[in-house]
């Protein structure tokens, strides 16, 4: 195994978009960013190819969209996990912004 070191990252203020971690060399495999939202902003449909994926609302409110489940809400201080091959969207239906992290790693 490469020879990988621990890593500390501030998560910005309200960037749209901020990648944490970005995978080899830098890590085994995981993946990271912080995501912020505006109020009825959505991500976009999109699917994580083999990696699975954990999304943890960190501030705000989100409706969930996962292929064949109803969608449902994720409020903060929640943690939604997506399976590898799942088309999914994250959209901000809340008043304010909606701020999370997303981890993905392959399986």
């Amino acid at each position: 195994m490469q020879d990988l070191k621990p890593v500390l990252k501030k998560i910005e203020g309200n960037e749209r978009f901020q990648r944490l971690l970005v995978g080899a060399p830098f890590t085994a495999g995981i993946k990271s960013g912080s995501v912020v939202l505006a109020p009825g902003e959505s991500v976009g449909e999109h699917k994580t190819e083999s990696r699975e994926e954990v999304i943890v609302i960190l501030e705000g409110r989100a409706d969930v969209f996962v292929q064949g489940k109803p969608a449902f809400t994720a409020d903060a201080q929640s943690m939604v996990y997506i399976p590898p091959e799942t088309n999914h969207d994250i959209k901000n239906t809340g008043g304010d912004k909606l701020r999370y992290v997303y981890i993905v790693s392959k399986i």
